[in-house]
């Protein structure tokens, strides 16, 4: 895992997260499964120029679909929050 773009997947952005991003100044992103939390890290602080204080990760499991007999199940995926330095900020749409 060496490119950083293999690490972090793409950003969370949901209510949840842009709420927590205000209050909280913590950021969420999908990230590989393999990933641990000092490559997270890493990726984060070189990816976006941030200072990281504290990732929190969770692996989500599968959830089970169903397309009309058939029945399948997606595949389990990872998220990480990760909590910023006081006075820091990711813009993720910016001049939006």
């Amino acid at each position: 895992m060496a490119h950083l773009e293999e690490i972090i997947k793409k950003p969370l952005i949901t209510e949840k997260t842009s709420e927590l991003g205000d209050l909280a100044n913590r950021f969420g992103f999908i990230v590989d499964l393999k990933a641990n939390k000092y490559q997270i890290k890493n990726a984060v602080e070189k990816l976006y120029d941030v200072k990281v204080l504290n990732v929190k990760t969770a692996i989500m499991p599968g959830k089970m679909k169903r397309v009309g007999r058939s029945v399948s199940k997606t595949s389990k995926t990872k998220k990480a929050f990760v909590q910023l330095a006081e006075g820091q900020k990711i813009e993720f749409f910016k001049g939006v």
